[in-house]
């Protein structure tokens, strides 16, 4: 049986052509309107960050002038856990460390903080726990005085 035009075969792929075509169309327009929506919240955002000064420029780290920190000084490489199966002990595997290019740092917990100031200062209390009173900015601290703590 073949289909006539205007037959019910030819009818039934009209309607179901009709509803896929508004599918499309709706699903278009949902997809479009998405996108104007999404671009006009950027461009708020945008308009509103640029207004905003404290969005725009990052805070500088603040200076606490005249602090005292207890800690460990050692190296930025290995912290307070330096190697078990090294002969050296914790001051020696510090200056070891420096020596092959990293930095002093005073551990306390979990905090590590870098140090500004003389080295060779620094060098005589690797492996000590010290008391240092100096200004601090951010993770870094302008050493003024250090005592040992033992």
């Amino acid at each position: 049986m073949t289909p006539v035009w205007g037959g019910r075969m030819q009818h039934n792929r009209s309607w179901i052509s009709l509803i896929g075509s508004c599918l499309l169309m709706a699903l278009g327009a949902a997809f479009a309107f998405a996108i104007i929506v999404a671009a006009g919240s950027a461009a708020l955002a945008g308009r509103q960050a640029s207004d905003d000064p404290q969005l725009t420029s990052p805070a500088a780290p603040q200076t606490v002038p005249g602090g005292f920190y207890e800690g460990m000084v050692t190296d930025s490489r290995c912290g307070a856990r330096h190697s078990k199966n090294s002969r050296l002990g914790s001051a020696e595997c510090a200056r070891q460390c420096v020596r092959q290019g990293s930095t002093y740092v005073l551990v306390d917990g979990n905090r590590r903080y870098k140090f500004v100031g003389s080295e060779e200062t620094l060098a005589k209390f690797a492996g000590q726990r010290i008391r240092i009173s100096g200004a601090r900015q951010g993770e870094t601290i302008q050493v003024s005085s250090a005592v040992s703590l033992f």
